[in-house]
């Protein structure tokens, strides 16, 4: 018997909905919410109510391009958290109205686990890409930096994590420094390309263990910025692909040197990373490097699956609907939590 699977993601500024059927994905909708940009990141309220208007058009358009009725639906898959409330509160209310009506089950969903999970999404019949357990996944967003230890999708434990900011937030924070537009990450990874990563040297933290800290990287770019524009007033202007191929190379060279160790000290040669950060070049290029030294089999998410989407959440709802993990329906949302 076919389980499909659809899926709602609504944890902060993208309004997703998706159809998975056995684990192949059907339909993938995504809408962003570009009223952000002028106010350099998300604004909460504003994003709530953008998630009121794109919710039911979105949800439309993904069972439509997957050619899938709503009486064809098997459970109904949404983010509970963690996110922002009020986006979370959205799509948790539609959920429930719209399973209710279908008569169908929900399933909750932790968006953290939801993207480690992508990599189990097949595009295709003869999709094989899965990793194999156990494997450690480099999960890297705007919000979260954290090394997972993933014995199978139920089973997951963070062996390090940021005790202060995330990668993603290094690469927003020091983009909006230097006047880049918002979202800064991928403006920095562009600009990377042709800037030299030697020319200016950024404070590396020194933390014991797996876990990660960037809050001393973003002071050492400020204090760099801040030094260099006494000197000469058009310094970011004249040096910024310089100034972000540093600091994308160190913030990638922190990323790897703890996952490098956690899989040395814990002999796992499966990796694989997730997040908005996956889709970095610089990061997706250090990876496949360090698997060439070390013989590691890595995974990295195709693009479409490494921001905040549905079939994620879809994916880690069809793995609970078969081990009938359903939730009841007046679940609230949260705002965090750790997988």
């Amino acid at each position: 018997m076919d389980v499909t699977i659809i899926g709602i993601e609504s944890s902060c500024d993208d309004t997703s909905a998706a159809v998975i059927r056995n684990g192949l994905i059907l339909s993938n909708i995504i809408a962003g919410q570009k009223v952000h940009e002028a106010y350099g990141g998300v604004v909460p309220e504003l994003a709530s109510r953008a998630h009121q208007q794109n919710i039911i058009p979105v949800v439309d358009r993904a069972l439509q391009q997957a050619g899938v009725k709503k009486s064809e639906l098997s459970a109904l898959a949404f983010t509970r958290g963690p996110g922002l409330l009020g986006s979370l509160l959205v799509g948790t209310s539609f959920a429930k109205g719209f399973a209710l009506a279908l008569g169908i089950p929900m399933i909750e969903v932790n968006h953290l686990q939801a993207h480690v999970l992508a990599h189990f999404i097949r595009q295709s019949e003869a999709d094989d890409r899965q990793p194999g357990f156990p494997f450690l996944c480099l999960l890297v967003s705007g919000g979260n930096s954290q090394i997972i230890l993933v014995r199978s999708w139920k089973d997951m434990e963070i062996v390090g994590q940021t005790i202060d900011d995330a990668a993603g937030e290094a690469f927003d924070k020091c983009a909006k420094v230097m006047g880049l537009p918002y979202p800064g990450g991928p403006v920095v990874d562009r600009l990377a390309q042709s800037g030299n990563p030697q020319a200016f040297r950024l404070s590396k933290p020194q933390i014991q263990g797996y876990d990660y800290s960037f809050s001393g990287l973003k002071t050492s770019f400020l204090y760099l910025l801040r030094d260099e524009l006494k000197v000469n007033p058009r310094f970011v202007e004249e040096r910024r692909a310089d100034l972000c191929a540093c600091l994308q190379a160190t913030i990638i060279e922190i990323l790897m040197d703890k996952l490098r160790r956690a899989a040395n000290d814990l002999k796992i040669r499966e990796v694989a990373i997730a997040g908005g950060v996956s889709a970095n070049s610089g990061l997706r290029k250090a990876l496949e490097e360090q698997a060439a030294k070390y013989r590691w089999k890595i995974h990295i998410p195709p693009l479409a699956f490494t921001t905040d989407n549905a079939a994620m959440v879809a994916m880690s709802g069809y793995f609970k609907y078969l081990d009938n993990d359903f939730c009841p329906v007046d679940a609230v949302p949260f705002s965090r939590v750790e997988i």
